[in-house]
């Protein structure tokens, strides 16, 4: 007669090399999906700021970018009045080169604005930096440049609702760049 060998498992220890070997399965697949995800954070939690963003999807020059930075922060004046551009400078390499469709695309739904702008190639290479600016609102997708200089004044009267999008986008010049409003 043939006896039957069958070796001890102990339950507890290839239980626990089991879970051992799911968890470090488990660990793998998080690191390895969150590693080819898009980085779009930075875009997330800025969109719950009052400010409109101002979007880099051209990191090519360095230099072009503070200046365009440093004219949209600096002060206008008109008149009596000094006016500011109250925005938020977004720069994030995960946006790199995005068209406008997959900007308005990956904009959070609660983006708090009805417009946004973007500092993109054209605006990055072109001599007076003309930046795109979005509608987000009534006509989403429309849009027009603006000179650095003009951000101040689109905004302020954006964010109140002064103004609406229509009245800058039908103002461009010949080249389709805002450079304000006639002068009476």
């Amino acid at each position: 007669m043939h006896r039957a060998v069958c070796a001890r498992i102990e339950p507890r220890g290839a239980m626990l090399k089991m879970l051992i070997a799911l968890s470090v399965l488990m660990l793998c697949v998080i690191f390895a999906f969150r590693a080819s995800a898009p980085k779009f954070t930075k875009m997330k939690q800025q969109a719950k700021n009052t400010n409109p963003l101002v979007i880099r999807t051209d990191f090519e020059n360095q230099q072009a970018w503070e200046t365009i930075c440093k004219l949209i922060r600096a002060p206008v004046q008109d008149g009596s009045e000094t006016f500011y551009a109250y925005v938020d400078f977004l720069e994030d390499t995960g946006l790199r080169n995005l068209s406008q469709e997959g900007l308005l695309a990956r904009l959070p739904r609660d983006y708090a604005q009805s417009f946004v702008f973007v500092v993109d190639s054209t605006a990055i290479t072109h001599p007076d930096f003309p930046i795109l600016v979005i509608d987000l609102d009534s006509d989403r997708g429309r849009s027009f440049r603006a000179v650095p200089s003009e951000i101040q004044s689109i905004e302020n009267n954006l964010s109140i609702a002064n103004m609406d999008f229509h009245e800058f986008a039908e103002s461009v010049d010949k080249d389709g760049i805002f450079r304000g409003f006639p002068k009476p």
